[in-house]
């Protein structure tokens, strides 16, 4: 190599160095002509909103996604392809971009409800608009029958093979979209596309859950709000009809929603957990599980909910810690009068006396819950306590009320190293507490009321709210002397998950379910590989869950929901027969039907049906009853339909991890109870989804993201009025309000649906919470955006074209596929490959940037730029070529839609019914994008030999663009190139025209004489095999650059010597830590090296420049 050429190489490289990497190809390469990636994977992966630090001064790479970005703008002026506009054969005068005021797109959908879009009526607007574009489809899709599915088509089909079923997660009728629904819908529709396409017999079933709770909820304060009255004025049947009449009227707004997300369930086989078909399933499951003595009645301590007055399960219940004394809302309260703000005080220990029997001596005991000494049943110590010994069999009285409480020796529960020793018991109340009052056969003594204020059982204090009661306990003990003090305590509170009030131990009469025998089925299902849960780390919970799992409370105390089919017996003339009396149990008669207990109490009792009473129990059952048996219920269990036989056992149960337990766990035990077989055979688990900042979504903290909001856009004025309308703390408030505003300054943009699915869909990586970036998921509007203009701009090039059913053959044995197509037509069967892959294991997140890659990278990025002057070239000599280039680019078109379309399925749609040829294609062409096949890879048509060849001609184009962009060649002015290479000549010489369109090159020599290479050029050694030089004569300021060497290299020199300076300085070695040391090391090595490369590139350009004068 000449001396020239080394300081050229040198001098091109610094330059890059210099200017910075992403500055010199923002400068030479336009939007659309991004130097051809390196990595496909990474490319994608690098999601569209991304943004990338612009002339990050320094740096020698940006990656590929951040040139892209940079190339878009970023003040700098840049010629910009303009999909849509040029015209076969039309000039290829760039316009520059003049920003014009944006006109408010007004979309009117004529499209008749039910009937397929016309597409040939209008011409194909000139940008994505996604309202236009996703109307019409949803009711076209669902009148022609594509969602539904023959029972007869799937019966006898081995789930997966052939055949695919899922039951929807059925939301709350309550509820309205949210995150969570819509992670849940891409996921489930995105499966549910993929397997109908795959030629599966495929049935998606919806429904929605009853909610007991909630919607009895609404509707007692929509009643309050309207008349004033509660649901006791009304009477239950006369409430259960307002609740029916407020369901039909607002409990489908959450189907509608869904129908919004194009999910692509049966609409006719929707179900409403309180249904005559579901409610038929839970009477009869009722029965069987008390006929197998899985179900019975007990009286039990139990979670107390006295906002609800029901009893909730354990798994209902959530748990805050409190390190301390801590004021707390109550919302059931007056407030106490001595906070400011009503607050009550949690987190303390109180110590009080009682007095002993008989004697001045008091024994003292200290509680967290004041109020429940007035159900105080006990007072426990150790028995080896010497310093209680002589109180062994004595009493203490009860301060308010004169009762005497047996002093009991207990060492289960007692720990004589722990406060006084003394432990006050109230069995009724607490759980250890429970357990010692059976062990001791000690009084239960209930002193709360159902809604949380003290019974007749608290003396003086009857009628107060609890907490408004501890405080009075508190100032009458201290009134009667027996007030010790209290100390700050860490505690535990439970608070009801539903209404988020803070829970009681209650003693009540409820109806549980065994579950032992059920759990240890669930637990082998996955212990013996039969039931698959994904991510497998969920599995660990699992285990830990349902291997200690407590009986389950079923009963719950509400009017709104499947009432219990138990019915409590009495025979006329009979008094005092209390129905909670645990003895009576036997009275409680499970049936069917009320004929059906009438019969089994003539049995029982022996007497004539005119002589027995029923009282059927008013309580309901746990919501969760009803969603268990989701997955058989809605194919008509107990009754062997059609349905049950074809559709049941399902596929896959695809829900939150959040719901792990309260449904999952509920839904296999029930199911292998019921029906002896598993109701799926495959869990798959989503994330959680979080804010950017991984907080919880919710209202409270004014973070939540309506998906309605992105679908159809969202003012800032009203996602800022969201986060005022939260608690957060003020300074919260403004930096959130700040962050909105940045980074949404004219608000979230209308984005679709589509959008909204695939940025949703990149976001699932298996057992990882979602930290949910909304400027990532707008930004994959830009996709779409980019998808319609792509191919928009491509329908030009094959508007002549002629598609055949049979194209792919024909092209490939055709003989005149040039490397360029068989590029790309191998890199669509890896893609295909790829999707069916990922898809079968659940992978979303690698589909959809697989897929996203192949738009982007190979068929926009290299593919269609390199087709441009061939497809534009009409004359004979180019009929092969062209034609080729036209089938090749239909073909990946149409089969990068279908690919698509699982995940984005309106704008394929719309897309692939204006592809030319529709309709054409014979018998088997289908009418619809979502009822074609899915496209196989051939691997007759990969070509790996192909791919390799084309890589090397792309490192040759980046290559090409660097140079330019090292001397900030214009983009219209085209460059001489001369390649060496040692090993790819054949492969380099079959590509030149690709090359050169790429390149920007007037020529590309290959391999010529030295000679021939002029003396003034840029060079870039590619890698050992290949390199590239650029003739740069009259193409560049030599002056000027220098210039602007010079210029850097003031500023760079200071800045070394400053840091050479400190470095030397005294006491630098002890004082500084070695961290420090060795990053000023690496500074320093990098201002020295950067400095050094300066100076040379100086150098260079001034031999350059000597040159170029010769």
């Amino acid at each position: 190599m000449s001396e020239t050429m080394k300081v050229d190489e040198k001098s091109a490289a610094i330059d890059s160095y210099v200017l910075g990497a992403g500055e010199a190809a923002a400068a030479a390469a336009p939007a659309t002509e991004a130097p051809p990636k390196e990595s496909k994977k990474d490319a994608a992966a690098a999601a569209p909103a991304a943004e990338a630090a612009a002339g990050a001064g320094g740096e020698k790479k940006l990656s590929k996604n951040a040139l892209k970005k940079l190339a878009k703008g970023k003040g700098k002026k840049k010629e910009k392809p303009n999909w849509g506009a040029p015209k076969e054969g039309g000039s290829k005068k760039k316009k520059k971009a003049v920003e014009k005021p944006k006109e408010v797109f007004k979309f009117v959908n004529k499209t008749p409800k039910g009937e397929k879009k016309d597409l040939s009526s209008s011409e194909m607007e000139s940008a994505y608009h996604p309202s236009a574009v996703e109307a019409a489809w949803q009711d076209w899709w669902e009148k022609k029958g594509y969602y539904s599915c023959d029972p007869e088509d799937a019966m006898g089909k081995k789930p997966d093979a052939d055949k695919f079923v899922m039951v929807i997660p059925p939301p709350n009728v309550t509820g309205s979209l949210h995150l969570g629904h819509a992670l849940t819908a891409a996921v489930e529709d995105t499966l549910t596309r993929w397997h109908r396409m795959s030629g599966h017999a495929t049935l998606y079933v919806p429904g929605t859950d009853h909610a007991g709770i909630a919607t009895q909820s609404v509707v007692e304060k929509m009643l309050m709000k309207e008349s004033g009255q509660n649901r006791h004025d009304l009477g239950r049947e006369k409430f259960t009809e307002k609740v029916w009449e407020w369901k039909e009227e607002y409990g489908n707004r959450i189907t509608k929603q869904l129908r919004s997300l194009g999910s692509s369930v049966d609409w006719s086989r929707e179900r409403f957990t309180m249904d005559e078909m579901c409610n038929k399933a839970v009477i009869e499951a009722f029965n069987q599980l008390h006929e197998k003595n899985l179900l019975y009645r007990d009286m039990r301590l139990g979670n107390w909910s006295c906002a609800l007055k029901s009893a909730i399960s354990d798994i209902e219940v959530d748990h805050i810690e409190l390190e301390g004394r801590t004021f707390l809302e109550v919302k059931s309260h007056k407030g106490n009068p001595n906070d400011k703000k009503g607050r009550y005080e949690f987190g303390v220990i109180t110590s009080f006396a009682y007095p002993i029997e008989d004697s001045d001596e008091k024994l003292v005991v200290a509680t967290t819950r004041l109020e429940t000494m007035l159900g105080d049943t006990a007072v426990a110590i150790h028995p080896e306590d010497a310093r209680y010994k002589h109180l062994h069999g004595k009493h203490v009285v009860h301060p308010f009320n004169g009762r005497r409480i047996p002093i009991i020796t207990d060492s289960e529960l007692v720990d004589m190293s722990f406060g006084t020793g003394a432990v006050k018991i109230t069995p009724a109340h607490d759980p250890n507490d429970y357990e010692c009052g059976k062990r001791h056969k000690l009084e239960f003594i209930t002193m709360l009321s159902q809604d949380g204020s003290i019974n007749k059982n608290g003396s003086q204090f009857e009628g107060m709210m609890r907490y408004d009661a501890r405080i009075a306990v508190e100032e009458a003990l201290n009134e009667k002397g027996l007030y010790i003090g209290k100390e700050p305590n860490k505690m535990r509170l439970g608070l009801c998950s539903r209404s988020g009030d803070i829970l009681e131990p209650m003693i009540t009469p409820q109806w549980y379910v065994s579950c032992d025998g059920m759990a240890k089925r669930a637990v082998d299902s996955v212990r013996n590989g039969d039931l698959k849960i994904l991510p497998a780390e969920n599995e660990k919970t699992w285990y830990y869950w349902l291997d200690n799992i407590r009986d389950w409370c079923v009963s719950r105390q509400l009017w709104w929901g499947h009432q219990i089919p138990a019915w409590f017996a009495t025979i006329k003339g009979e008094t005092r027969i209390s129905k909670n009396d645990m003895e009576n149990n036997k009275r409680w008669i499970v049936a069917r039907t009320e004929d059906g207990a009438m019969k089994k109490a003539q049995d029982i009792f022996k007497v004539a049906k005119e002589d027995i009473i029923l009282e059927r129990d008013e309580d309901v059952l746990d919501t969760w009853f009803s969603s268990g048996l989701f997955p058989f219920s809605v194919f008509g269990w107990p009754d062997n339909t059609a349905d049950l036989q074809a559709f049941y056992p399902t596929s896959i149960l695809e829900t939150g991890s959040d719901i792990l337990f309260f449904w999952v766990a509920r839904m296999v035990m029930m199911g292998l109870q019921l029906t002896d077989q598993l109701p799926f055979h495959t869990v798959y688990l989503h994330a959680m989804v979080r804010d950017k900042e991984g907080r919880k979504m919710s209202k409270s903290l004014g973070n939540v993201i309506d998906p309605l909001e992105v679908i159809n856009g969202c003012s800032l004025e009203n996602l800022l009025k969201k986060i005022e309308g939260g608690n957060l703390p003020a300074k919260e408030i403004e930096k959130s309000k700040k962050d909105q505003a940045a980074d949404f300054p004219d608000g979230i943009p209308e984005c679709g649906s589509d959008a909204l699915r695939f940025g949703l869909l990149a976001y699932t990586v298996q057992g990882k919470d979602v930290n949910l970036d909304m400027k990532v998921v707008v930004g994959y509007r830009n996709f779409c955006n980019k998808l319609w203009n792509a191919t928009r701009f491509a329908l030009q090039f094959v508007s002549d074209f002629k598609p055949t059913s049979t194209l792919i053959d024909d092209l490939m044995n055709s003989g005149k596929a040039t490397i360029r197509d068989k590029f790309i037509i191998s890199r669509l069967m890896n893609v295909c490959d790829e999707m069916n892959t990922y898809l079968r294991a659940y992978r979303f997140g690698d589909a959809q940037r697989a897929i996203y890659a192949f738009w982007l990278d190979d068929l926009c990025d290299v593919y269609l730029e390199l087709i441009k002057p061939v497809v534009y070239d009409k004359s004979e000599a180019n009929a092969d070529n062209r034609w080729t280039a036209q089938a090749s680019l239909w073909l990946c078109i149409e089969a990068g839609l279908r690919l698509l379309h699982p995940m984005i399925p309106f704008v394929t749609e719309e897309l692939w019914q204006r592809l030319p040829g529709r309709g054409t294609l014979g018998a088997d062409e289908k009418d619809s994008i979502m009822v074609s096949e899915y496209p196989m890879c051939n691997d007759a048509y990969r070509n790996l030999a192909v791919e390799e060849a084309m890589e090397i001609t792309k490192t040759v184009i980046k290559s090409c663009r660097s140079l330019r962009a090292s001397y900030q060649i214009p983009n219209k002015t085209l460059t001489k190139f001369f390649i060496k290479t040692t090993s790819n000549e054949a492969d380099i010489k079959a590509q030149v025209d690709d090359i050169k369109t790429l390149g920007k090159a007037s020529s590309v020599d290959i391999n010529v004489d030295e000679s021939l290479i002029p003396k003034a050029h840029g060079i870039d050694v590619v890698n050992d095999q290949i390199t590239v030089l650029m003739d740069i004569k009259g193409l560049v300021d030599f002056d000027a650059e220098i210039k602007k060497l010079e210029k850097n290299l003031s500023k760079t020199t200071p800045s070394l010597v400053t840091l050479e300076k400190k470095i030397s300085a005294p006491g630098y070695a002890k004082k500084v830590s070695e961290d420090l040391k060795q990053k000023n090391l690496e500074k320093l090595e990098g201002l020295k090296t950067k400095v050094v490369n300066i100076n040379e590139a100086i150098d260079s350009f001034k031999k350059l420049a000597l040159l170029e004068k010769k």
